[in-house]
């Protein structure tokens, strides 16, 4: 994602109750991310997130304790100024606007690996992206 030659690499914070995911999303990203804390609910999400002020939130959507949607609506009340990229497998129009609403990129589980690097693009240029959904 660095085009200027710079070593800077964007910090990540990842928030999944799927050990599996968080280790495939670590693993996806790790070339050109540093992934800060990977937690597993939503308060530790918080917690990490006062602590390291990460330059990204990747979010699930329903994780124990506090889903992904109240995580970031408590990352912009506490002024922190990451931005917010939903991972999940919901397809819902409801999460999805909830999203847009705050600014939030979503990408489905399922396309993470086509999905997730343009998703991390588009938001840190100013960009909302969305997964395409299935058409069942």
């Amino acid at each position: 994602m660095q085009t200027d030659g710079s070593t800077h690499r964007y910090s990540v914070l990842l928030a999944d109750d799927h050990d599996g995911i968080m280790r495939k999303v670590s693993d996806l990203l790790s070339d050109e991310f540093n992934v800060v804390a990977a937690v597993s609910d939503g308060t530790k999400a918080i917690e990490a997130a006062l602590e390291f002020n990460p330059d990204i939130f990747i979010l699930d959507i329903c994780m124990p304790g506090l889903g992904g949607i109240q995580v970031a609506h408590e990352i912009k009340r506490l002024g922190l100024s990451g931005k917010c990229v939903f991972l999940t497998i919901q397809q819902d129009a409801d999460y999805i606007e909830a999203a847009r609403a705050i600014g939030a990129s979503y990408v489905l589980k399922s396309r993470m690996h086509s999905d997730l690097p343009l998703a991390l693009e588009d938001t840190l240029a100013g960009r909302i992206f969305i997964s395409q959904l299935s058409a069942d």
